[in-house]
């Protein structure tokens, strides 16, 4: 039971929900005692000849207000009890999904978006089926099965209704032992659930690729025993489950035995009559469902104490980046100073950044350069406040960031990724992503300035084209520009481009870049870009090598230097002149 008491916050909320559909449940249990004991006085009044019409239809009318009654309050609990479940269902997942945009990179470098979608959906079920129906079986079992043992004794007979408890016990014992096996195979359960939640997401996500290389009936495979280590450990908890029923009938059954004939006994001696049997009898019947809510309990108990569990686990972890006390809530500007003596990425041993210095005054454009793993996405990251555990300093209008409200922060950084997110809608709401209700002129100014606006115009549904999952629909160029559009619409202070341009032809490259030159006046920007194209209008350039800066400067004095930057320079041009077919 312990998941009922962690689950007391929310009761504690619904009290008077839960107050009233329990009240309700008592009643229906109360009014379940009288059918047995007008159908003894009944079996009674016809043995003994004394029945009347007057009497039957009084006893008739009885019942039926008692079955109405039963119906109208099973309803309310329903409402009651059940819609709070729901509500709960609710909470939770909006909790989880609020913790979900709180956490750090690292939260999702280590774990699968299959398993946190599990969580967010069968294990919720798991704890909403807790929340409505463990109550129900809880309150159930307790006050069915304690008002008919109660009747049972104080109006028939006291000895045949502890002979017919004596099984009782055994079956406790086991189905509290059936509730502790059950607990351990449903989570292993789960686990494995995610295992497959996780595989169907990456497989369908990655299916353009997966058909590209023929690895269809490879990755069939790999689902396929998946699939199997699923039901298998699903089978396992089945079998657990299985034992409650035939476990809570076998004892019945022995209760009924028991009481047959010892109630044959009393009878014979005159201390019970036929009536009293009878409806003793059905009293019997009645104790049937609590003792299978009993099971159920168990069942649905350890269910939910195992999801909730996991889901606790999740939500005790806190974000790597927080707010500190007293943070600053405004959007910065102004200088930038970078200065990092040495940054590491979590678990990494070899550093990503080490002696990074470099002051970029407002308005003025940095390029960063470099081979794959020199340090420029790390640069960003620290920019973004994305990762923090540097030694030194990131200094952003005269404030280090980590003194800004993250949101703050980040609403004045305008970033386009080199994975170039976009969401299963229109063009135009990817584009206003960050503020829907803006004037769809604005829209399209964005986009001019990202010099997409012709492509979407030629789209037959123009800007309310749906770009289909992950912007499916759409080149890796339309992708890119759509994604600076997007982070144009900001107008931000600080634009960074982390090679969002390598997918764009040189001519549509240096129509954006000319754009930004003469829109962005006076505000920050950072590229950073595999083609010196695209960066070397930069006021200053950094060349990173092995996580350090190796050589700064202008593009004309980078060449000046006869280093790195010169000889990718160099490099670079052969390759336009060999696509031009080797003409001067």
């Amino acid at each position: 039971m312990k998941v009922l008491l962690q689950l007391s916050w929310f009761f504690k909320q619904r009290k008077k929900q839960y107050g009233l559909g329990i009240a309700a449940l008592v009643f229906v249990s109360l009014l379940q005692l009288l059918p047995p004991k007008i159908i003894g006085y009944i079996v009674d009044d016809i043995t003994l000849g004394t029945l009347t019409a007057p009497q039957l239809t009084k006893w008739l009318v009885i019942l039926a207000v008692a079955g109405v009654l039963m119906y109208a309050s099973r309803y309310y609990w329903r409402v009651m009890i059940f819609g709070s479940a729901v509500l709960l269902s609710r909470t939770m997942r909006e909790k989880l999904f609020n913790h979900f945009t709180r956490m750090s990179p690292s939260f999702y470098q280590k774990r699968r978006v299959g398993d946190l979608m599990a969580h967010a959906t069968n294990d919720i079920n798991a704890v909403q089926q807790t929340a409505g129906m463990g109550i129900l079986t809880l309150v159930d079992s307790i006050s069915t099965g304690g008002f008919v043992i109660l009747t049972m004794a104080l109006t028939i007979n006291w000895k045949l209704t502890l002979i017919a408890l004596i099984p009782f016990p055994f079956m406790i014992f086991l189905t509290s032992y059936y509730g502790r096996l059950l607990r351990r195979r449903f989570r292993f359960a789960q686990e494995a659930f995610s295992n497959l939640n996780d595989k169907t997401q990456e497989s369908i996500s990655g299916i353009k690729v997966i058909k590209t290389f023929g690895q269809q009936k490879e990755d069939i495979e790999d689902f396929t025993d998946l699939s199997t280590d699923v039901v298998a450990k699903n089978m396992r908890v089945a079998k657990v489950d299985a034992l409650f029923d035939p476990t809570i009938t076998g004892i019945f059954a022995l209760s009924y035995i028991l009481s047959f004939y010892f109630g044959t006994k009393f009878i014979i001696s005159g201390d019970m009559s036929i009536g009293d049997m009878i409806a003793f009898s059905t009293y019997l019947g009645l104790l049937t469902w609590p003792m299978l809510a009993f099971g159920f309990l168990f069942n649905i108990v350890e269910r939910g104490n195992a999801s909730y569990s996991r889901i606790t686990e999740l939500l005790s972890i806190d974000p790597d980046i927080q707010d500190v006390t007293g943070a600053i809530d405004k959007r910065p500007e102004g200088d930038l100073h970078f200065d990092i003596d040495e940054f590491k990425f979590p678990d990494d041993q070899t550093p990503a950044l080490h002696n990074v210095h470099f002051t970029l005054k407002r308005g003025e454009t940095l390029g960063i350069v470099g081979k794959t793993g020199s340090g420029k996405t790390a640069i960003l990251k620290l920019l973004l406040r994305e990762f923090e555990g540097y030694k030194g300093s990131i200094v952003y209008g005269g404030h280090p960031i980590n003194k800004y409200k993250q949101q703050r922060l980040r609403e004045s950084i305008g970033y386009v990724p080199q994975d170039h997110f976009l969401f299963s809608t229109t063009i135009a709401e990817n584009i206003a992503f960050t503020n829907p209700k803006i004037d769809r002129e604005k829209i399209y100014e964005a986009a001019s300035l990202a010099h997409i606006h012709e492509d979407i115009s030629g789209f037959a549904e123009g800007y309310e084209t749906v770009v289909g999952e992950r912007g499916v629909s759409l080149s890796g160029g339309q992708k890119q520009r759509v994604s600076i559009a997007r982070a144009l619409i900001m107008q931000p202070e600080l634009l960074i481009l982390d090679d969002s341009l390598s997918a764009v032809d040189a001519k549509t490259e240096e129509a954006i870049l000319e754009s930004l030159k003469r829109t962005r006046t006076g505000e920050t920007t950072v590229i950073t870009s595999h083609r010196l194209s695209a960066i070397q209008h930069a006021h200053k350039i950094i060349v990173l090598h092995e996580g350090t800066i190796v050589e700064a400067g202008t593009h004309e004095e980078l060449l000046a230097m006869d280093g790195r930057y010169k000889e990718m320079y160099d490099l670079q041009q052969l390759e336009v002149l060999v696509e031009q077919g080797g003409e001067e």
